[in-house]
């Protein structure tokens, strides 16, 4: 059985067009399984999936997140069901909070109460692509003339994928979800996090091996050293950013796992050095388990490993600038 794998897009700096539809069309010829766009105070994520669904056939394309502030419910389901009208039937749907910091001082919207407006949130999503009549009573949003999408929806089921941290979230992704995309989980309490989670989708009554985990790490090919250092320092620069940089949700989640005196440590080099010291006091034992980064055969191992902890779709990069390399790689990562 091929491996699921997933890919995203390089969001930041200069947006090159030619390479991303290059990377999606290899990503369709081999069988990767999904490619992701990132969406923060940058691009947006909806435009260049739907540049990339006119150029591929079958690789799914998703979220990786948007957040549940800035549109509302009504306006995601126009963004996703516009897309996935598009491609034919192939959009994932992946939401988030994101963090107080983003919503209240990039959107200028109050962040609480969190759970409440992603529980709706879905909820109303779900009703939206049923295509009929929305009548919705909530405690944030009340739906009260029976509106509906003004056009027919591709799939009345679309996925749902999740970006969430706290247990209550954590749960309601279970029970109510497709898929559950964590972060800032170490690789050696990830086991544990994942049969927790197929445990309450067994609880719910669903089939929990239908249900998508992402690894919180991804898993980046290097078969040389210039690529192996390339791929540490942006590893470390992402770990640095969110623990530093993106509010207390990610550092609390690094410091409930035990990992409170590396984070702290890159805090504070941050805050007295900027983001360079910050970068320089990642700890590679922080690093690792948060990331791998080796050669091919080494990366395969690992995504083995991965499924054997709980994982079902995997985020993968390759630091390769051959296409044709690529590609090969790729399809032995797929298996």
């Amino acid at each position: 059985m091929a491996r699921r794998i997933s890919m995203g897009f390089n969001w930041q700096g200069e947006l090159d067009r030619d390479a991303a539809y290059e990377a999606a069309q290899i990503a369709d010829e081999v069988g990767v399984d999904s490619m992701w766009v990132a969406e923060a105070w940058g691009r947006d994520a909806f435009s260049l999936l739907t540049l990339v669904a006119d150029r591929t056939k079958r690789v799914k394309l998703g979220t990786s997140i948007v957040n549940i502030y800035s549109r509302t419910p009504g306006a995601l389901a126009q963004h996703f069901g516009t897309l996935d009208e598009l491609s034919g039937g192939r959009v994932i749907i992946g939401l988030g909070t994101s963090g107080i910091r983003v919503i209240e001082h990039f959107h200028g919207v109050p962040f609480q109460p969190a759970y409440t407006r992603l529980k709706e949130t879905v909820e109303l999503l779900r009703l939206f692509f049923a295509n009929e009549p929305v009548h919705y009573d909530g405690k944030l949003f009340k739906l009260e003339r029976g509106f509906r999408l003004r056009f027919d929806p591709v799939r009345k089921q679309v996925p749902i994928y999740l970006a969430t941290l706290k247990p209550k979230s954590v749960r309601f992704t279970a029970e109510k979800a497709d898929g559950w995309m964590p972060t800032m989980i170490p690789f050696r309490d990830f086991p544990a996090e994942s049969r927790k989670v197929r445990a309450w989708c067994s609880e719910a009554g669903k089939d929990p091996d239908a249900f998508t985990i992402r690894c919180p790490g991804s898993v980046t090919v290097a078969n040389d050293d210039e690529a192996y250092q390339r791929a540490r320092y942006a590893a470390a620069s992402g770990l640095a950013f969110y623990c530093a940089r993106m509010g207390d949700y990610y550092y609390e989640q690094l410091c409930g796992f035990g990992f409170q005196a590396e984070a702290d440590a890159v805090r504070a080099a941050w805050k007295d050095g900027g983001a360079a010291a910050g970068i320089g006091a990642v700890d590679d034992g922080l690093l690792e388990q948060m990331h791998f980064i080796g050669t091919t055969e080494a990366c395969a191992e690992r995504l083995h490993a991965q499924e054997e902890a709980g994982a079902n779709l995997h985020s993968v990069r390759v630091m390769e600038g051959d296409p044709e390399k690529r590609g090969r790689i790729l399809e032995r990562l797929i298996g």
